[in-house]
């Protein structure tokens, strides 16, 4: 196996590869594009002419979706698993996942878009440095960017308990719908809830889906543990539909059934102004709780955030995020 291979351990152990790129039997290129930042080229003939972006680890602590990628790129440098994909794989938040923490001192994933600029510390470079090496890789010939297809999945895991187990966020870009060959292939990988946005986030999947113009994804994946103890963390699906697009094939679109596509669209966000916020919901409370009309979900400021819409759920909720950011979402299905 190329020493590449080893991507996840050179990265959390902060050394560097002496041969930055390297080529597999099959003719695959690996490039070391920098710490937690590996690039894989197909062979020229095999180039199915899709870009794709694999990140995991923007929160140092969801390990399942880590360890995951680090499967697919062993199976790539031991010559088990054909390219045909242009892939670029991210660990997100290295110095959070060398100490098993969801961050140091800033969410990384509300620092896209240009948001870092008005943060300071570990977090703020690496979301300038993550922008940057996404935007190198989605640029091909000037000829060929038309032809070209942009994806990118941001792969998680919750840091609670969740009535569904696995989810996908699709970021908002205005006048642009969520394709039917796009739930195919969360579909094939088990993801079958979905929530479209409907305003613009700091998210990484936002800033490649609104900036990059990728079709990108944010997708929950299960319960955060500890690395070495993501044996309930049923990713089997997943890593084949992955598998299925890094070798340049593609996930059937006709055995996608619409009847077991669930679709979320976000009705309102719990934004916490001040200390004084208070979240009515105890800790261990489920994403996708339903909550009836009327209830009293928050008060901050004197201002009183009661549930209107009827077959409201709750999902994220977090009243220990900073003044200023989204404390839940309050979602319906469509």
């Amino acid at each position: 196996m190329l020493s590449l291979g080893k991507f996840l351990e050179l990265s959390l152990g902060g050394r560097e590869p002496c041969e930055k790129i390297q080529i597999n039997a099959q003719g695959a290129r690996l490039i070391w594009r920098a710490e937690g930042v590996l690039e894989v080229d197909p062979p020229a003939a095999d180039d199915c002419g899709r870009d794709l972006i694999l990140s995991a680890g923007i929160h140092g602590n969801e390990t399942a979706p880590i360890e995951l990628l680090d499967r697919l790129l062993v199976a790539i440098a031991s010559n088990q698993l054909k390219v045909g994909t242009r892939v670029l794989f991210v660990l997100g938040n290295l110095d959070a996942m060398r100490k098993g923490e969801r961050y140091l001192s800033e969410d990384l994933n509300r620092l896209f878009s240009g948001r870092h600029e008005m943060a300071e510390g570990s977090e703020a470079l690496r979301a300038d440095a993550l922008e940057k090496y996404c935007t190198a890789f989605y640029q091909p010939e000037p000829e060929e960017i038309a032809e070209r297809e942009r994806m990118h999945y941001d792969l998680h895991t919750a840091i609670r308990g969740s009535r569904v187990e696995k989810f996908a966020l699709y970021p908002f870009v205005e006048n642009r719908p969520v394709r039917t060959s796009a739930l195919a292939r969360l579909q094939a990988g088990a993801v079958e809830t979905v929530l479209l946005q409907n305003r613009h986030a700091n998210t990484f999947s936002a800033f490649t889906a609104a900036h990059l113009q990728a079709e990108s994804f944010t997708i929950e994946l299960g319960k955060a543990r500890p690395f070495g103890h993501n044996q309930d963390v049923d990713l089997t699906a997943m890593e084949q539909m992955l598998r299925t697009l890094i070798s340049g094939a593609e996930v059937d679109a006709d055995g996608y059934d619409s009847e077991a596509m669930q679709l979320y669209t976000v009705a309102r966000e719990v934004i916490k102004h001040s200390e004084s916020f208070r979240l009515h919901l105890a800790d261990n409370v489920e994403n996708f709780t339903e909550l009836a009309e009327g209830y009293l979900l928050a008060e901050d400021c004197g201002e009183r955030f009661v549930v209107e819409e009827p077959g409201a759920r709750i999902i994220f909720p977090n009243p220990k995020v900073k003044n200023g950011l989204r404390a839940g979402l309050l979602i319906v299905p469509l």
